[in-house]
């Protein structure tokens, strides 16, 4: 059994072990990978592609746009083995690098593969423990669940946890870690990665009471009426044919320098299950950000959720208080709202009434985002605070808050910060 310094400890040296080298390389010379105007994609035809959308909404500012999307149409797994020993909950975690990690190694699920890395499309070794999550023995979740809506069409992860009480062998990058441990962690920046949150945001134990302000069919009711009222139409079309668009031999980029960009990266590195590769990263410089406004109501927390469409899926989807990819500039944001802006600048970011209950600096996935961060923020208002909404938010309780997780209505951005907050309630 590890404390907390002997985890750090554990880190710190596996860090110096599993070296890995990342270099930026022209996007038209990468190894195994073709860049065509059409599209950027694997020699295998297996992986991600790298596609152009077309993208019409009456939700937002801006009515039409193009834009870069990665396809792929594989589900991953994201699994996390769980033992209980001795009364209490522990973790068979990972220490594991990805390309795209701002601090290079950071703690995984047990196992964290895409559908092409399990089958070996890449010709390297086996993922280890996999068969517990193919056979999906003794699930405690099971759970598919959607990835950045901006940046993934359609794409899809299954999340789960298993009860293993078996003795388990494991190399030196894997660790049984506590609960408690994991609950201090996920205070600090950039240690547990975003694979792991997405499990654990799936693992939340609902509350025994819980009395919400809004019924199950109000809810329901918010959200078919808010489907009819806004929409979201795109098209897949040539990366060449994107409006506003750049493509060089080295990266592909907005005319603006704005949003994010798509650049390539050779990658070196013996700790994984091949020592080289190339690939395509999507880079953005700034912080994203995600926060709650959380409030007690009739003795029960209660989260200011918003309704939001997104180029990703067919669907709106539940999202959080306020979300934007640049919270250092976002009273310049042209495609943040004014309610937005407000609510950011007089709740989030001004000194009041407010109580921060949560605030830290967490990674996006390294093997698809290359030194991106999101800060996550939860405050609590007071009993006697108003807030004014319109009927594209809704007051959603603590338990109904995991039931939209449960049917993979609350998005990839909503469920890390409600997991970021609520730690210490996972199985």
């Amino acid at each position: 059994m590890s404390n907390l310094k002997q985890i750090y400890t554990w880190l710190k040296n596996q860090k110096k072990k599993q070296k890995i080298i990342i270099k930026e390389k022209n996007i038209s010379n990468l190894y195994s990978w073709k860049y065509r105007s059409e599209k950027i994609y694997h020699n295998s035809k297996k992986f991600f592609s790298i596609v152009g959308l077309r993208v019409v909404s009456n939700f937002y500012k801006r009515y039409s746009w193009d834009q870069p999307i990665i396809y792929q149409k594989d589900n991953g797994i994201l699994g996390i083995i769980r033992r209980n020993k001795n009364g209490k909950s522990e973790y068979l975690m990972r220490a594991n690098v990805e390309p795209g990690n701002i601090n290079k190694l950071q703690i995984s699920p047990t196992v964290q593969a895409t559908k092409s890395n399990y089958t070996r499309v890449h010709g390297g070794k086996k993922i280890k423990y996999l068969n517990f999550f193919l056979n999906k023995t003794k699930c405690l979740v099971n759970s598919k669940q959607t990835e950045q809506g901006f940046i993934y069409l359609l794409k899809r992860n299954t999340n789960i946890l298993l009860n293993i009480n078996k003795k388990i062998n494991f190399p030196e990058n894997y660790k049984w870690i506590q609960k408690k441990h994991l609950i201090s962690m996920i205070k600090k920046k950039n240690i547990l990665n975003m694979d792991t949150l997405s499990v654990f945001s799936c693992s939340i134990k609902k509350n025994i009471f819980d009395k919400p302000i809004n019924s199950i069919k109000q809810i329901n009711n918010w959200f078919i009426h808010m489907n009819k009222k806004y929409y979201i139409k795109v098209k897949i079309i040539n990366l060449s044919n994107m409006k506003n668009w750049i493509l060089t031999n080295k990266s592909i980029f907005h005319k603006s320098k704005s949003y994010f960009s798509i650049i390539g990266v050779m990658v070196s590195t013996k700790s994984r299950e091949v020592n080289y590769w190339n690939q395509p990263l999507i880079k953005n410089s700034t912080l994203h950000f995600a926060g709650f406004i959380v409030k007690k109501i009739n003795l029960t927390t209660h989260y200011l959720v918003k309704f939001i469409v997104e180029p990703g899926y067919k669907s709106g989807s539940v999202t959080c208080t306020v979300k934007t990819s640049n919270v250092e500039n976002y009273k310049k944001n042209k495609n943040l709202s004014a309610k937005s802006k407000f609510i950011l600048k007089n709740f989030f970011f001004k000194k009041n009434e407010s109580s921060v209950k949560y605030d830290a600096i967490q990674s996006h996935e390294g093997g698809r985002f290359y030194q991106s961060q999101i800060r996550y923020m939860v405050v609590q208002i007071g009993d006697h605070q108003k807030i004014k909404i319109d009927k594209s938010y809704k007051w959603i309780s603590q338990n109904q808050m995991i039931d939209l997780i449960k049917k993979g209505s609350l998005d990839i951005e909503g469920r890390l910060c409600f997991a970021c907050y609520n730690f210490n309630k996972i199985i």
